[in-house]
């Protein structure tokens, strides 16, 4: 078993994975890191705790979007593309679905300088 050290809010974490697995766990964690930056960068450092569970609902809300996206063909469109293989529409539904997180995050941010 390997293990990797990775860096989220600038806070070193030890994680064990499966040998090979370094290199994924290390690409993951720095997505992790860049979503936790764009949630703090617009609510403020607001508790480790709450900015990294509102990080995790970031990106299960991301992950259910795309599972929708994936599992329900448009007009026209035949077939799901395969994994790893996004047609440009795709590519678009992805970016929209960005923006209207960014949006929703923004949203999260107001409500949180209210309390």
């Amino acid at each position: 078993m390997a293990q990797v050290s990775i860096r989220i809010n600038g806070r070193s974490y030890d994680i064990a994975c499966d040998d090979g697995q370094e290199e994924r766990i290390q690409a993951l964690s720095n997505y992790v890191d860049e979503r936790v930056k764009e949630i703090s960068d617009s609510v403020g450092q607001i508790g480790e705790q709450r900015l990294l569970v509102m990080t995790s609902l970031l990106i299960a809300d991301e992950l259910g979007n795309a599972h929708e996206q994936l599992n329900e063909p448009k007009a026209g469109q035949a077939a799901v593309a395969e994994p790893g293989s996004l047609s440009a529409t795709q590519s678009d539904a992805l970016a929209e679905n960005i923006e209207n997180m960014a949006a929703r995050i923004e949203g999260i941010s107001a409500k949180l300088n209210k309390e």
